[in-house]
């Protein structure tokens, strides 16, 4: 699977995967989904949203246990964020399915349309329509870099936008949702162990900053006569650097988009995208405050204009408690052959997950498998295969607790 998966979007120079929604190489993941789903022979069923789910039982039974995650990537990302999530999903229920154990309730996997928002700005665009967090009408006005809507994008690859919405009966029926997931950081390894489980995800943010100066000549308007908004931008990417390291959180400037965007012109608009995550909302919410107050001071000092939007916001995710045990305890039971327990990490993260999303509706929790640099949404990011068979051992574990009882 992970061969055959692997050459899909990705991009001949750069090594890393350009796998946006709705593009070829969106449809190539969903055909591949598909594929994995008819060799097992699951009913595949894609909902209003554009969410592909593969089902073993009848999910109409209600209680069922799924798992998996996107296909999806950031620009240039790398192959396991995501893609290991359904991978393993899918060769954990090949183990199941060795084990013999009768099924005692539903199992789906899923692939999550969306979820980086790479395309259209907005993260877990699939989980966020299903959970009734995102609404038809703000889905419609998502817009790409090349002016495309979301609309377009979709009835081009051949969805109904008009179907989009929340999906409360589904939603009703699932018992349980458990996200398998590579490391976004180094915690496994610095513990040395293979596979851990998450408390929480951190609340995070994005925040758009629009600093309108003037466009001019770069070669023959005096510095005292320019109205430049680089130096603001500037200045506040510094400024994000150092509240961030002041309050023990994220700050990072990472995307920017500059007009008229020539090497001989003064720019007339400079916009950047800051991504802040902090331990709690009190932490975020004063970096950001922070870092706002910094911008609009530099961009009065340069005559500079600064329009601040927040686009998303995740307050904070506590992955349901009862369920979190209940995977610690299988995992326990699994692998400890001694008399003193084994010890299970439990550990937070920075990164938004689709389980974070649907936390709110059912019951969610995830798996990390280590990452042996910490290194993600890079070309770079790896995960050993010894320690990726571990975390399909896991989820296999995890599941048979969950679904054959």
């Amino acid at each position: 699977m992970w061969r055959d998966l692997l050459p899909l979007g990705r991009h001949p120079r750069s090594g890393g995967y350009r796998r946006y929604a709705w593009t070829g190489a969106d449809a190539e993941c969903r055909a591949w989904f598909a594929a994995q789903a008819g060799l097992r022979g699951l009913r595949l069923d894609v909902d209003r949203n554009g969410n592909q789910w593969a089902w073993l039982g009848d999910p109409a039974d209600g209680d069922a246990v799924v798992t998996g995650s996107h296909l999806d990537s950031v620009p240039d990302g790398g192959a396991f964020d995501g893609p290991l999530g359904v991978v393993s999903a899918f060769a954990a229920l090949d183990e199941l399915r060795r084990r013999g154990t009768p099924l005692g309730r539903p199992l789906g996997i899923v692939n999550f349309g969306d979820e980086e928002g790479a395309r259209f700005g907005l993260a877990c665009v699939g989980s966020r329509l299903t959970a009734g967090q995102l609404t038809r009408a703000q889905a419609h006005r998502l817009t790409d870099g090349d002016g495309i809507t979301l609309p377009r994008a979709m009835e081009a690859a051949g969805h109904d936008p008009d179907a989009l919405g929340a999906d409360p009966e589904r939603l009703a029926r699932i018992g349980a949702f458990v996200e398998l997931h590579v490391e976004q950081g180094r915690a496994l390894d610095l513990s040395g162990d293979r596979v851990g489980i998450a408390s929480a995800i951190w609340p995070h943010g994005r925040w758009r900053f629009d600093f309108r100066g003037e466009a001019n000549h770069a070669g023959t308007t005096r510095l005292a006569d320019r109205r430049d908004p680089m130096l603001p931008y500037a200045e506040t990417v510094l400024a994000a650097r150092r509240e961030a390291e002041l309050a023990g959180a994220l700050a990072t400037f990472g995307k920017i988009a500059v007009e008229p965007n020539g090497v001989n012109a003064i720019p007339s608009l400079v916009r950047g995208w800051l991504d802040s995550r902090a331990a709690d909302r009190t932490s975020l919410d004063t970096v950001v405050a922070a870092v706002e107050k910094a911008a609009r001071d530099h961009a009065a000092a340069h005559g500079v204009d600064l329009d601040v939007v927040r686009e998303s916001h995740t307050p904070v995710v506590d992955f349901d408690h009862a369920l979190r045990d209940e995977l610690a305890r299988i995992l326990r039971r699994d692998r400890d052959h001694s008399p003193a327990p084994s010890r299970i990490p439990v550990l937070g993260t920075g990164a938004g997950h689709d389980a974070g999303i649907l936390s709110a509706s059912i019951p969610t929790a995830m798996l990390f498998v280590r990452n042996p640099t910490g290194v993600s949404h890079s070309p770079a990011e790896y995960a050993a295969e010894d320690d990726c068979l571990a975390g399909v051992t896991a989820l296999a574990d995890v599941l048979e607790g969950l679904v054959y009882r």
